[in-house]
Formats: C-alpha cells, structure tokens, sequence
C-alpha cells in the first residue's frame, strides 16, 4: 500500500527572500550606474554596469515567471554561480 506524499506548497518567487536580495542588487547596481553618469566616469564603468544591470533583469524576470524550472537546455550552475540550484 502506497502512502500519499504530502502536498508541499511553493510561494511563488516574488514572495520569497531570494527575490528580494536579487531586487535589492538591481536597486544597488541600477544606483551605481546613475551615480557613474552622474559623475562622468569613464565610458566602461557605464557599459559594464549596464551589462550587469540587464543581466540581473532577465534573471529576475526568468525565475519570476518560473522558466528556470521549464529550460533544463542549460547548465544553471554556470550561469548563476552565486546560488544553489536543487
């Protein structure tokens, strides 16, 4: 006789604390790169923190909508090496 496994509800990634520590490093690069105009920093400076600004957008976008768990196509761990993935 089977035993029934027990329902595990997920909040979804906008609830969670990871998604607020990857917001607040959008904020904390979007800030830096509004401060490197503002101060006229060498070009650079803006482009790479413009890449790094799109970069955590789309991460934030891609696991908001869940397709990090949808496109298994890539090697997660090379792609975000800052985390754990399961």
């Amino acid at each position: 006789m089977e035993t029934p496994r027990p329902v595990v509800s997920r909040r979804p990634f906008c609830c969670t604390l990871k998604c607020f520590v990857k917001f607040l490093r959008l904020v904390v690069t979007v800030t830096s790169m509004i401060f490197f105009i503002v101060g006229q920093a060498p070009e650079p400076y803006i482009v790479i923190t413009g890449f790094e600004v799109t970069v955590i957008f789309c991460f934030l976008v891609l696991y908001t909508c869940g397709l990090d768990k949808i496109m298994r196509s890539f090697f997660w761990p090379l792609l975000v090496s800052d985390e754990l993935q399961p």
